[in-house]
């Protein structure tokens, strides 16, 4: 018998979003850009109507339930306290807003990076693991026996806001030092075209690094050694099995990951077992892989009843 079950996964960034609709064997997918950043929450959320409306037309039966990627912090009540990104979002009632985008299905959403630590964790079949995902911020988790730790009614996993150096540049929280401002995409330009004396792309970068140019490794190992320091931090409170790192900058930089690798060995203990540290599996897709695994109901995270 064919499978009726059609389930939803969404990941919800910045500045696009990503649907993807499953069906059994059938799927479908599509990407958006948000509109402007000046753009409204009101105005957002019609995009998303409009999106979820034309994926779900060329989708068969009705949506079983609904997996959310969320980037903003949203409490137990289902309120955005806060957003960045789209500052607009925040005091949202999401709960209240998403309901008549999914009438009838269930609807549940959880911090993206805790999506994308469980959704590594499933495609590497590990239960115990830390991800960390460099892009334009530092996002990620902790899978602990299987499930994101500390979980969703108790918050996310913001292992981008670990201060790594109390003295270190500010981050756009308002604090100092945390692994963000030191270790993101974006902070790690900002050291190359310090060093180099002038404007570095992301391309410029990569170069750098193939052609061994001192200013380019020297700005790419400052955010590795951040980033060790989580990952060393990590591994002594929750003694993971495996240690991922992903997220687009650090993906496409050469042997990024290896140099992440090699300052937490340095950093680790004698006689204490240092988590293997590895390239993440699913890129750019481990969010939105994380949704749907929270649609087919792998993880619970808050939610609006159908």
């Amino acid at each position: 018998m064919e499978n009726t079950m059609t389930y939803l996964g969404i990941d919800i960034g910045g500045t696009k979003v990503a649907l993807r609709a499953e069906n059994g064997t059938r799927s479908q997918e599509t990407v958006f850009p948000w509109p402007s950043p000046e753009s409204t929450a009101h105005d957002d959320l019609a995009a998303l109507a409009t999106q979820v409306h034309a994926l779900l037309a060329a989708t068969p039966g009705p949506v079983t339930s609904v997996g959310i990627a969320m980037p903003a912090t949203v409490d137990g009540a289902g309120r955005v306290t806060t957003w960045p990104n789209r500052p607009s979002w925040t005091g949202l009632d999401l709960r209240g807003a998403l309901h008549p985008l999914f009438p009838g299905s269930e609807v549940a959403w959880a911090d993206d990076g805790d999506l994308a630590a469980l959704a590594e964790a499933d495609a590497a079949g590990c239960r115990n693991l830390v991800y960390l995902g460099v892009g334009t911020g530092i996002g990620g988790g902790m899978v602990v026996d299987g499930r994101p730790c500390p979980g969703p009614d108790r918050g996310s996993c913001e292992v981008g806001h670990m201060i790594v150096d109390s003295t270190g540049p500010r981050c756009d929280c308002g604090r100092r030092g945390c692994a963000q401002a030191i270790a993101s995409g974006p902070a790690t330009l900002r050291r190359a075209a310090r060093l180099r004396g002038t404007t570095t792309t992301f391309a410029d970068l990569g170069q750098g690094l193939r052609d061994d140019e001192p200013w380019a490794v020297a700005a790419v190992q400052e955010s590795c050694a951040a980033l060790a320091v989580v990952v060393v931090n990590l591994n002594e409170l929750t003694h993971p099995s495996l240690a991922l790192i992903g997220g687009g900058f650090a993906d496409g930089l050469p042997g990024f990951t290896d140099r992440v690798a090699a300052a937490a060995t340095a950093l680790s203990r004698p006689g204490h077992r240092l988590a293997p540290v590895r390239a993440a599996a699913l890129g750019g897709l481990s969010s939105l892989r994380g949704a749907l695994l929270l649609a087919r109901g792998t993880h619970s995270g808050y939610g609006v009843p159908g």
